[in-house]
């Protein structure tokens, strides 16, 4: 939302500064020589790329030069105003154009002979490095002075609080500091200071100076460290009106302001203020504008008193924690002209609290979660603010329903917004009937509209932006849009639109922003996309080569298409300002050219899923910004290039299902500390695990899977330290934003995970995984893999791995998948594997394990195949487990002393079997059979008359 400009008096200075540039400088009079010459010297000094002081030039009239304003009477040179607008480029490009603008340098101290100077702007010029100089303390003729967003630093000199004269200051610079504004105080006539996101944490005393400025309307100290000062000082200030304490560290508002009974607007946004708003700002009745904006307040509803405001015209509490229903209250500040209840929490509106918002400009209710009919809200809004409304923004919440027809009535309405909302229904002409000064269109997500108007129709309107992704506007390319001539910003994505697009499309704009196609069923070829930032033409069906883009193109989506072709042309005369390139799943072929050295300030590039071959360019290493390199799934093969490892920022590497040989290099771990993605998987690497891997403290996947690795695994895996944390915060993700649109990009990876390959992207910072299958390790598996409490997916099958599956496996709380079939793993299934609550996908087939199969609600789950070729027994396979199996797994799970109980048990078991057994098979015959009974003992007298034969023999 906009806000409401109460800074009258800096906007007629500035313009009076203007006038006098462009009034006087006609003047009849001719310069005076000395101040002529004085202004050559100070030009001397500057860089000047863009030529804008080429009419410096000796031997004319300096009253005539650009940016120099004289008296035309006395032609003595008045105002110097070589200021350029603030501007924040989205793209490398347009920074650099806009770097070439900027003088930069040196200021000259010529300027001294300027002796009747009043007016001195360089704001925004680039003097990187230089501190102010002192000797503008000097200019003592000076009113006005602009140095704010020109890059000086270091201390502001204090010489400056010389100028007795000087009625409006600005110095905002991020670099600048002050330990004191002690030297303000000497500025009697100032108006106007601004030191926006200059250093001021140690200056403790500027409400005690500025408190004594008896002429200060607008005080400007956004973004200065500023805290909370308990000292008490006595303000009373009687013509302060505009108060900007925004984006500082304040944890309480600062009493001292609701003395400030002159104040027309405050601005206390961005800061860390707590507890309830306070009510003493109903005591401040010339209040027009106040903005609260983003801070953790704890009052649940909005304050009542907030209708004794009855000047009040802008109310920001955007993000202050607001929540219930959406309060009558607002509906009784009658003067509102501008309101931003956004990123709150209301789940309710009253409708009829809109109905008396008569002076409604522009409201803002976003980021809510407003669950309610739209219809209603709009119709409460035509009652009263029908020809004023500008601005509607509703976006993100949970608005159904149908658009009403009443919306064309907003004759003034200039941006629409209702994106992500749960809208329906057919949108007719008729919503659009009277909407001639719309500029802004969203609509986009989740909402299931339909329009499909007459193909004769004509808007009224002629939008900068528009998008509707999401809605039902084919199978035919809009007609309507060919009468859209401003537009900059277009998404169309997801419109169920197929077919070539029209010549006059390309006609609509010589440069486009932003533009959006995504998703639907366009055929054809392009040969030039004329877009400036971001293009997205993902999944479609486009043939024929890679477009020629513009040589600024930010961001290029073009994958899952039918181009085809070679990169050589493409990449070697494309846009050196790329920062995101996807152009994966086509059908692009030959080799990667090697002309990757201008493309310096690229984040992401997939290439992946293409026919690409040859070996990975040297010349990549010097994409020193690069985040995301995916070449996955073509036949590329070599070794991969040691110049790698200069790509420090690198979060993933995708190179699977490729034919890369050679070792797994150990700089990968040395260099690469960066790295959240290693995917190697399916390729021809050989050697063994360097233990450099186990560095990562980033890495949350490593998948090396389908190679031909040997050699042990690592123990230093228990290393990986974003493995072994349960709760992950780092996201691969990449958000650019302008001020009309914002677009979200989240990178991922395929990876085999619960027996399966999938693509991984908005929930990658949430996947946590270990590949090594298909291989030729050998040794046992590390007891170490155990610490990994963060592991999701687990695969060791199909190498050569011996030994005993460690028990702490089981401590894994998390694991979702593990793999370990087709090894030569012996012994029994760890108990501890009852713990697996979140085991989804597990194969131990075809090892040499043996034993029961621990009983657990998981374990049981799985399929037989998940078991098979071994030794085991019990459910969920066939066979059975013997007693001594059953008694020694009766206590699967339980504890140590449980099992040792067992044991103990089963011996007293065996002792009273043992006294049955032989009590009823000789003791009971031969008590109740007599002839067995005879014989027995016949058979002991024989036995002991052959033993004293023998002792008698051995005695002799």
């Amino acid at each position: 939302m906009r806000g409401v400009e109460i800074s009258l008096f800096a906007f007629f200075l500035v313009t009076a500064a203007t006038c006098i540039s462009f009034c006087e400088g006609n003047s009849n009079v001719l310069c005076i020589e000395s101040e002529r010459q004085s202004l050559l010297k100070f030009k001397q000094d500057l860089i000047d790329e863009s030529n804008r002081l080429s009419s410096w030039v000796d031997g004319e009239d300096c009253c005539e030069w650009n940016g120099v304003s004289c008296n035309n009477l006395t032609g003595h040179v008045k105002g110097l105003h070589l200021g350029i607008p603030a501007r924040f480029p989205r793209t490398v490009a347009e920074g650099k154009a806009y770097s070439r603008t900027q003088l930069k340098g040196k200021i000259n101290p010529s300027l001294l002979d300027l002796e009747y100077l009043n007016s001195l702007d360089l704001s925004h010029n680039d003097f990187w490095g230089m501190h102010i100089p002192e000797f503008i303390g000097s200019l003592q003729s000076l009113t006005y002075l602009n140095l704010s967003g020109a890059n000086f630093l270091g201390e502001v000199p204090h010489k400056l609080g010389n100028l007795s004269k000087l009625r409006y200051l600005d110095l905002g610079n991020p670099l600048l500091e002050a330990k004191t504004l002690r030297w303000v105080s000497g500025l009697s006539s100032l108006q106007y200071l601004d030191l926006r996101e200059a250093n001021l944490s140690i200056a403790t005393d500027w409400l005690q100076v500025t408190s004594k400025l008896p002429s200060l309307v607008e005080l400007h100290l956004s973004d200065c460290r500023l805290n909370n000062d308990t000292s008490p000082i006595n303000v009373n200030h009687t013509s302060l009106a505009v108060l900007d304490l925004s984006h500082n560290l304040f944890t309480s508002v600062p009493t001292q302001i609701f003395r400030l009974g002159s104040l027309e607007s405050i601005d206390l946004s961005n800061n860390f203020i707590e507890g309830v708003i306070p009510n003493n700002f109903q005591n401040l009745s010339s209040l027009k504008y106040l903005d609260l904006s983003q801070n953790p307040f704890s009052s649940s509803s909005i304050p009542s008193w907030l209708s004794n405001l009855n000047q009040l015209q802008f109310l920001g509490l955007s993000g202050v924690r607001l929540q219930g229903n959406f309060s009558s209250v607002i509906g009784n500040i009658s003067s509102l002209t501008h309101l931003d209840l956004s990123r709150n929490q209301f789940k309710t509106i009253v409708p009829k609290s809109l109905e008396s918002l008569c002076n409604l400009r522009e409201m803002d209710l976003s980021r809510n979660g407003i669950d309610h009919a739209v219809s209603e809200i709009i119709k409460s809004l035509s009652k009263c603010s029908l020809d004023r409304l500008e601005s509607l923004n509703l976006a993100f919440n949970k608005l159904s329903g149908h658009l009403t027809d009443q919306l064309g009535q907003f004759k003034s309405l200039e941006c629409l917004d209702v994106s992500n909302n749960f809208l329906e229904g057919n949108i007719s002409e008729i919503h659009f009937s009277n909407l001639a000064r719309l500029r802004i269109l969203s609509a986009s997500s989740y909402n299931m509209l339909t329009f499909k108007p007459n193909p004769s129709w004509i808007p009224p309107f002629n939008c900068k932006s528009i998008e509707l992704g999401n809605w039902q506007l084919g199978p035919q390319f809009p007609q309507w849009l060919q009468f859209q001539k401003n537009l900059t910003s277009l998404d169309i994505s997801h419109s169920g639109i197929s077919g070539v697009i029209p010549n006059w499309f390309w006609n609509l704009s010589t440069e486009f922003e932003y533009l959006n196609l995504s998703n639907n069923q366009l055929i054809g070829k392009i040969s030039y996309l004329p877009v400036s930032w971001v293009v997205d033409f993902s999944s479609n069906k486009f043939t024929g080569p890679l477009p020629r883009v513009l040589p600024y193109l930010d961001c290029l989506f073009l994958s899952k298409n039918l181009f085809s072709g070679s990169l050589s042309n493409f990449l070697c005369n494309s846009s050196k300002s790329l920062s995101f390139l996807d152009i994966e799943s086509n059908l692009l072929s030959g080799e990667i050219p090697d002309c990757w050295e201008n493309m310096r300030y690229l984040y992401v590039l997939n290439l992946g899923n293409n026919n690409l071959t040859g070996k990975i360019p040297r010349s990549m290493g010097s994409l020193s910004q690069i985040m995301s390199l995916s070449l996955r799934n073509n036949s590329m093969f070599g070794e991969v290039p040691s110049t790698l490892q200069y790509l420090s920022h690198m979060s993933i590497l995708d190179l699977g299902e490729n034919q890369f040989t050679g070792n797994v290099a150990k700089w990968i771990g040395d260099e690469l500390s960066s790295l959240m993605v290693l995917n190697l998987h399916s390729n021809n690497f050989q050697g063994y695990i360097p233990n450099q891997i186990c560095a990562f403290q980033l890495l949350q996947v490593l998948d090396l899977g389908y190679n031909n690795i040997s050699g042990v695994i690592p123990k230093c895996f228990s290393n990986l330290t974003a493995i072994t944390r349960k709760n992950l915060d780092n996201k691969p993700s990449f958000h650019i934003q302008s001020l009309d649109i914002s677009y979200s990009l989240h990178i991922g990876t395929l990876l085999v995970m619960k027996g399966r390959e999938d693509e991984y992207d908005t929930i990658l910072r949430l996947v946590t995984s270990i590949d090594l299958s298909v291989n030729s390790l050998t040794g046992e598996i590390p007891k170490e893999l155990g610490n990994l409490n963060g592991l999701r997916s687990l695969n060791l099958s199909e190498n050569l791995l011996t030994g005993r599956i460690p028990e702490n496996i089981g401590n894994i709380e998390w694991l979702e998948s593990l793999d370990l079939s087709m090894n030569r793993l012996l012994g029994e299934i760890p108990s501890s594997f009852s713990k697996l609550n979140f085991l989804n996908h597990l194969n131990l087939s075809n090892n040499n394990l043996s034993g029961q199969i621990p009983s657990s609600t998981q374990l049981q789950s799985f399929d037989k195949f998940s078991y098979t070729g071994n030794h085991l027994c019990g459910p969920p396979i066939s066979k059975n487990c013997s007693p001594i199996f059953k008694t020694h797994n009766d206590t699967v799970g339980g504890s140590h002393e449980g099992r040792k109980g067992s044991k103990v048990n089963g011996l007293y078991v065996s002792m009273v079997v043992g006294f049955v057994m032989g009590f009823w098979g000789v003791v009971a015959p031969l008590f109740f059979i007599r002839s067995w009974r005879f014989a027995y003992y016949r058979k002991l007298e024989q036995i002991g008359d052959k033993l004293y034969v023998f002792w008698a023999t051995v005695g002799m």
